[in-house]
């Protein structure tokens, strides 16, 4: 009996201790909102608009025929380089070369009536001398027929015969003065016609060259669509078989699309690292060289009106030169060119750097509401001992970590809270007080 109630006393006493220690460990644990911090510091930032695309020869030329008909002849393979000048392929010439037979056929024509047409304007000048001299005569034997009347040597008859015939021969001058007027307006229309008749068979003797195709630049044949016996369309027509692509593939450039919201960072002029997918682990450098003035996504309603939607984002393609001296170790004997057109690409645009920039981390900058007017502020949160001060603050360039402060009381080695993100944006305050815990140690029991 004595033994059961010293091992209750004991069970007891042990309770008891036990309790003391948990309160004597609850009244020395830690207060305040866990955070883990970071010192303010001075660092470079360059601030980056990053982006993807595709790679392109700066000069690419499509090849089309201007003449339907079928291919022939093709003297080039896909990958052959090509000088300017040079003859590429040939359209069946037949049907071009026999109506250029038949336009030469029709300029003689034009310019057969064009000489009959001078001819009788000639004949009509020498009818009009004869007349005229004609006429000459019957005034003279009407002056003098005048004369004779007056004297009573003739009748009124023979006086009104000769007055008859002068005035027919002054009709018969009108006459011929009006067909040969007729005759000279033939004889520009019969030259026109001559002219006319000439242009369409300059136009047909061009389109008989063009179906001969002629390298325009010196390059690389970068793309071949069509084979010897293919038909292909015209461009006279409409938009044409495009047979084959030229490229000068010692010069590439990057074509990216960048957002709306980062373009306005974008100039003329910034450096650019570049990554092709091609070559792992190897940066290039590049050169912004142009910045469409539209959007890609622009579209057309009918009437042309440009259709209003925002349901996605704009963008806007940007040119990036790479620069050679870049990948010049790339360049070897029987591979001069290490980017071909449409390899894929991501590129960094380096807009804005700093120098020795006063810098938080992006995670520590919070942004709160002013009561009255509802305007959004950025903020730090430095630490004093166990509990935090609120820091208002204006940020600057930043890069994928790091913010620069430009305006704010802060300095360098000020320690500030660098996270949760749900502490430093919600749950801080001015004054409160902070457990401050090491940042992995806090994510690590987070899981």
């Amino acid at each position: 009996m004595k033994n059961q109630k010293k091992v209750i006393f004991a069970l007891i006493a042990a309770i008891l201790l036990l309790g003391f220690v948990a309160v004597m460990k609850s009244r020395n644990k830690p207060k305040g909102e866990k955070v883990f911090t970071e010192k303010v510091t001075r660092r470079d930032i360059v601030e980056l608009v990053s982006a993807s695309g595709k790679i392109f020869p700066v000069t690419e030329v499509k090849i089309s025929s201007d003449v339907s008909g079928e291919v022939v002849e093709l003297f080039v393979e896909e990958g052959d380089s090509v000088v300017s000048g040079q003859l590429l392929a040939r359209i069946d010439p037949d049907a071009y070369q026999s109506q250029v037979e038949r336009g030469r056929a029709a300029v003689n024509s034009a310019k057969a009536q064009w000489a009959n047409a001078r001819a009788q304007v000639d004949n009509l000048r020498a009818q009009k001398e004869q007349i005229m001299a004609q006429l000459i005569n019957a005034r003279d034997i009407h002056k003098r027929n005048e004369q004779l009347l007056h004297d009573g040597v003739i009748a009124q008859a023979e006086f009104e015969t000769s007055l008859s015939n002068l005035k027919a021969l002054e009709a018969n001058l009108r006459s011929a003065e009006a067909s040969i007027r007729s005759a000279e307006e033939s004889v520009k229309a019969a030259q026109f016609n001559v002219q006319s008749a000439e242009a369409t068979l300059k136009e047909l003797q061009t389109s008989l060259k063009r179906t001969s195709l002629y390298a325009p630049i010196n390059g690389t044949v970068s793309k071949l669509n069509v084979e010897e016996g293919e038909r292909v369309v015209g461009t006279i027509q409409m938009a044409g078989t495009e047979l084959m692509r030229i490229a000068d593939l010692h010069a590439m450039e990057v074509q990216v699309e960048v957002s709306e919201t980062d373009i306005p960072k974008v100039a003329i002029g910034d450096d650019v690292d570049i990554e092709v997918d091609a070559y792992v682990d190897r940066k290039f450098k590049g050169r912004v060289r142009q910045i469409a003035h539209s959007s890609n996504d622009l579209t057309s309603s009918v009437g042309g009106n440009t259709a209003l939607s925002t349901d996605q984002v704009a963008n806007f393609v940007v040119t990036i030169d790479i620069l050679p001296d870049s990948y010049l170790d790339l360049i070897e004997p029987g591979k001069p060119y290490p980017f071909r057109p449409g390899m894929s690409a991501s590129v960094d645009i380096r807009t804005r750097e700093v120098k020795d920039a006063l810098s938080v981390s992006i995670q520590a900058v919070g942004a709160r509401e002013e009561e009255d007017s509802k305007e959004l502020y950025e903020l730090v949160f430095r630490v004093q001992a166990d509990t935090v001060s609120m820091v208002r603050i204006k940020t600057g360039v930043q890069d994928d970590d790091y913010i620069q402060i430009v305006e704010g009381d802060l300095k360098e080695g000020d320690e500030v809270v660098a996270g949760p993100f749900e502490a430093v944006s919600r749950k801080l305050k001015e004054g409160k007080r902070v457990q401050i815990v090491d940042e992995k140690e806090f994510y690590k029991k987070d899981k």
